[in-house]
């Protein structure tokens, strides 16, 4: 969950996911459109899919064993090399490196380097990093239970995160400002340009006796993005010309910022318009009762647009 999001975005989602699923044994047996609905919000989806397929491995494949050094983690569905070797290490005590985009910038600026986004320089950094583990094993009788390896990935994972920011770092307030080179931010190749986009999507919904119901579209599974989760139907630009919007919103995903454009139009009567425009099939439309929103797969933007229109409650902490 924290691979590319905050903590503060995940502690509490963490929380519920542990509560609903304690065990490898429960999340292997779990359905994938329940998992992503706990996972929604957080996106990068690929993460829930592969970390319930990771779990499915090991429970029938592996007898239910974890693996734990990093060269029998990377066997798992979905786990490379930095997720093996936090595991490795945190879990198991591995002397072996977690080099993350936090560490990479602390080595940067300890060593006075510029960033150079290739393979090479990404394997001098990872070799630096390497050097600077802690040799002991963990020994839980001679050391009292401590783990050199992880606390030290941990601690080279936090110092970026917290004190060695990408912008305006706290120097000052660096326990290793004495051995540092730059002190202060270092060289970057430029960023990829941000791509602007306009949205559309229809808010429609309807009483079923006691309920309230929302109309949703489920992407196709073969989608490059999110496929399978839950949106608001995308409407095409031209069906909403000289129409206004009930809510605008703004929304990245990846290199893209969305201007999004959500417009309303009621399931009673006959007058409906924008839904019978909507280019998606009649099978991927689904009605939703609004008190289920909160275990369904939603998109990002979907959970934040219901959430701003008070159709559905945030998560709360637990």
């Amino acid at each position: 969950m924290l691979q590319q999001t905050r903590v503060a975005t995940v502690i509490d989602r963490y929380r519920e996911f542990m509560r609903r699923f304690p065990t490898l044994k429960a999340l292997a047996g779990a359905q994938e459109s329940e998992v992503l609905g706990l996972w929604s919000g957080l996106g990068y989806y690929r993460r829930a899919r592969m970390l319930l397929r990771g779990a499915q491995f090991v429970e029938h494949d592996l007898g239910g064993k974890m693996p734990q050094t990093a060269e029998e983690l990377r066997s798992l569905p979905g786990v490379g090399a930095y997720t093996a070797a936090a595991i490795a290490s945190i879990a198991f005590g591995e002397c072996i490196a977690v080099v993350d985009g936090n560490v990479e910038r602390v080595l940067l600026r300890l060593l006075g380097l510029a960033e150079k986004r290739t393979s090479a320089g990404r394997s001098q950094l990872t070799s630096i990093a390497q050097a600077l583990m802690p040799r002991a094993r963990r020994d839980s009788k001679k050391q009292g239970g401590k783990n050199p390896q992880g606390d030290h990935n941990q601690a080279m994972m936090e110092l970026g995160a917290t004190i060695c920011l990408p912008r305006k770092p706290l120097c000052l307030q660096c326990p290793e400002f004495a051995l540092c080179r730059t002190r202060g931010e270092h060289a970057t190749p430029p960023r990829t340009q941000q791509r602007s986009k306009t949205a559309a999507h229809l808010l429609m919904s309807r009483r079923r006796g006691s309920t309230t119901e929302v109309l949703l579209e489920r992407r196709a599974q073969h989608a490059s993005q999110m496929p399978g989760m839950l949106e608001l139907p995308v409407l095409p630009l031209e069906a909403v010309v000289g129409k206004e919007p009930v809510l605008r919103v703004r929304h990245s995903i990846t290199t893209t910022n969305f201007s999004v454009q959500i417009y309303e139009e009621s399931a009673a009567g006959m007058a409906r318009q924008l839904v019978k425009q909507l280019p998606a099939a009649k099978e991927q439309l689904e009605w939703a009762q609004l008190t289920k929103l909160n275990e369904l797969p939603l998109t990002g933007l979907a959970r934040k647009v219901l959430q701003r229109l008070r159709m559905m409650p945030k998560r709360n902490a637990i």
